[in-house]
């Protein structure tokens, strides 16, 4: 091989391991900082009601200004699931609106079985998909 070949295939290694330190760090960043915590509105309307699993279905949580959903202990709504991260995701109210927003997860974050890659606006009736669990805007 070349004495070029070799350099940029050492540069391209260097590249990838620093891609690597990153989503690592930011991993542990995401999953290790302490969630916000809001109490949630006794008077809100909109809730979020599980339709999947069935052991879990009926549950609701009433919406309040910010609610996180994951498996750490300090989330509003804890998703006792292998395929959901500590810290999952989030849902907020914004100018009047539902939006939804992935915290960085392994897994991803779904409404209405589309990939929320960016902070995503629901309405009612939409789905919104967190490993196995399914919960509903309503």
């Amino acid at each position: 091989m070349s004495d070029e070949l070799l350099t940029i295939l050492r540069l391209c290694l260097l590249g990838l391991c620093y891609l690597f330190f990153f989503r690592v760090l930011r991993a542990v960043w995401v999953e290790t900082r302490t969630p916000k915590t809001t109490a949630i509105s006794l008077n809100s309307t909109q809730r979020l009601v599980i339709t999947a699993p069935k052991q879990n279905a009926g549950r609701s949580y009433n919406l309040a200004d910010e609610i996180t959903l994951g498996r750490a202990a300090g989330c509003t709504i804890t998703v006792d699931d292998d395929f959901v991260s500590q810290m999952h995701a989030r849902v907020f109210q914004r100018a009047d609106q539902i939006v939804v927003e992935d915290l960085g997860s392994t897994n991803g974050t779904y409404v209405n079985r589309q990939r929320v890659s960016a902070p995503m606006v629901m309405r009612l009736g939409d789905q919104l998909q967190v490993g196995d669990t399914v919960l509903e805007l309503t």
